[in-house]
């Protein structure tokens, strides 16, 4: 790599967005340039293009092909968290989601989702896991932990439908009132590397969510693992007062199984730093 002189950084950055502007100006799957005509267009280095490349590969916008050169990644899923201390409004996430059931049985909640959930470590719950994937891509794993008290005789179809807050609504009188959620930077096993097809000790966005119903009491724990090279969050930070809009409470948002708070009970969201649901 070039040595850290005077304009070095300077010079990287530079590199770096004229390549990021190729890669904005061409569409998923299309090639660019190899490294040596990057260097003759850009009039650097071979070392500050590679390490220009290396950065946008790592951050999933470019896809090396051995034999056959660079490309432009697919692009990321996105997904809008909304603030405001009002229904959850959170736009859905693009593309076509459907569920892979991985596992689903009733045990025992342990002390540390006993914890969360404020019951006791022996009490059941119903765990489940499952794939989600895009377009057919695999983009998360997702894992469940609801008190099994609530859902006597749920079954997998049901949950897959999206029917569980409306099981619990006209089956146990359950409404969900308010969910904490917090998101961080992780990286994946190498277990969660073959699920999601990426390599072990990729990038990724794990999201922790408690659910509780009106009466303050936990309903479900969720942990979510999505690829950080596919998804992304963005902000939108109200500042000032706007006219009220009927929120869109369809589609799929980050950890919460399709179908839940779609008949009309409110949720909040509070994204932290640090993972706080139920602590």
């Amino acid at each position: 790599m070039d040595a850290d002189g005077p304009g070095t950084v300077l010079k990287r950055e530079r590199t770096r967005d004229a390549v990021l502007e190729l890669i904005e100006s061409r569409s998923p799957g299309d090639a660019i340039p190899s490294e040596r005509a990057l260097c003759a267009l850009l009039g650097v280095s071979r070392p500050t293009v590679r390490a220009a490349v290396d950065e946008l590969v790592a951050a999933g916008l470019l896809v090396r092909e051995h034999g056959r050169g660079m490309f432009v990644a697919p692009a990321k899923i996105t997904q809008e968290l909304v603030a405001g201390d009002r229904a959850l409004g959170v736009p859905q996430a693009a593309g076509a989601w459907s569920s892979r059931l991985l596992e689903f049985t009733t045990l025992q909640a342990g002390a540390r989702v006993g914890r969360k959930l404020r019951m006791s470590p022996a009490a059941e719950i119903v765990y489940v896991a499952r794939l989600r994937l895009v377009d057919g891509a695999p983009m998360a794993i997702e894992h469940l932990h609801i008190r099994a008290e609530l859902v006597p005789g749920l079954s997998a179809q049901e949950l897959e439908s999206g029917d569980l807050y409306e099981h619990l609504r006209a089956t146990h009188g359950v409404h969900v009132h308010e969910a904490v959620q917090a998101i961080e930077p992780t990286v994946v096993t190498r277990a969660e590397a073959g699920l999601l097809d990426v390599p072990e000790l990729s990038p990724a966005l794990l999201f922790e969510r408690l659910t509780s119903d009106t009466t303050g009491r936990p309903v479900e724990y969720v942990h979510s693992l999505y690829r950080g090279d596919r998804y992304r969050i963005v902000s939108r930070l109200a500042l000032g007062p706007a006219a009220e809009v009927a929120p869109d409470l369809e589609g799929h948002h980050p950890g919460i199984p399709p179908g839940d708070f779609t008949h009309g009970d409110a949720i909040t969201s509070s994204t932290r730093g640090d993972i706080q649901a139920g602590d």
